[in-house]
């Protein structure tokens, strides 16, 4: 099962290669197996890979979290240095100051970040997915930057999940949920599930990163799954899926949304 290394720094022992000049980002991708008309982008947790994620997924859902018309897409972050793995390169998202709620963002890796993940969003764009069938999520830092991405920089996708993540007390996301809402601008839903067993991303930094949306103005929804640790679970994905299909992305509309 792949391991998030924020859940388990001991257990990592892949050699990390130098992060890639180019900004393409390589990538899983679980086809549609009829016509394409909406798209999921799931980021991956910090030391692990799109490919391993996408095996976890696999591994812990029946049935897969796969559809007839959305194409699930598995990026991959590059190599960087890590700040909390004192330095050594590591596949995250963003850099951390610390692993912690009290912490400040360590905002230029993860503008940075966002705009490499923008040239996958454009992908599912000319493939001919307009965002407002596109929905945004990761798991553990894979969570945090996908609202970072899905707030910040494209709040017109239809939704956003967040696993076992949190946000930072004085995290950008909230002041630019507030600022669009007061606006009276459209936001993407959010779905978020947490562990009440997660040790290292505490469930009280979800709950509490859920209610400061909610009173931002996003429209959210916090699923606590008894006993759970670090990790993805069945009963979980079952919801996920579930929200997807039912609330944000049916098989009924076309990429047109008529």
């Amino acid at each position: 099962m792949p391991v998030c290394l924020l859940c388990n720094l001991a257990r990592h022992r892949e050699v990390m290669a130098a992060v890639p000049s180019s900004k393409l980002l390589r990538k899983c991708i679980a086809s549609p197996t009829g016509k394409h008309s909406a798209s999921v982008i799931f980021l991956h947790g910090s030391g692990d890979t799109g490919q391993g994620v996408r095996a976890w997924v696999k591994e812990v859902s029946v049935p897969d979290l796969a559809f007839p018309h959305i194409r699930v897409v598995y990026p991959t972050a590059p190599a960087r240095p890590y700040t909390p793995m004192r330095g050594a390169l590591s596949n995250v998202w963003f850099d951390r100051y610390k692993i912690s709620q009290d912490s400040l963002e360590h905002l230029e890796s993860i503008d940075a970040m966002a705009k490499s993940l923008g040239a996958v969003i454009q992908e599912e764009i000319r493939a001919g997915v307009p965002k407002h069938r596109m929905i945004i999520g990761g798991f553990s830092m894979g969570g945090a930057m996908a609202l970072h991405l899905a707030c910040r920089y494209h709040p017109d996708v239809a939704g956003v999940f967040v696993l076992s993540s949190f946000l930072n007390k004085d995290s950008v996301v909230y002041q630019a949920v507030e600022e669009r809402a007061r606006a009276g601008s459209p936001l993407p839903e959010l779905f978020q599930g947490h562990g009440t067993g997660d040790e290292l991303v505490f469930h009280k930094w979800g709950e509490e990163t859920t209610a400061l949306l909610k009173k931002a103005g996003m429209t959210t929804t916090f699923h606590s799954f008894p006993g759970l640790q670090h990790q993805l679970s069945r009963p979980e994905i079952e919801l996920l899926r579930s929200w997807i299909l039912t609330k944000l992305l049916p098989d009924s509309l076309d990429a047109s949304g008529q």
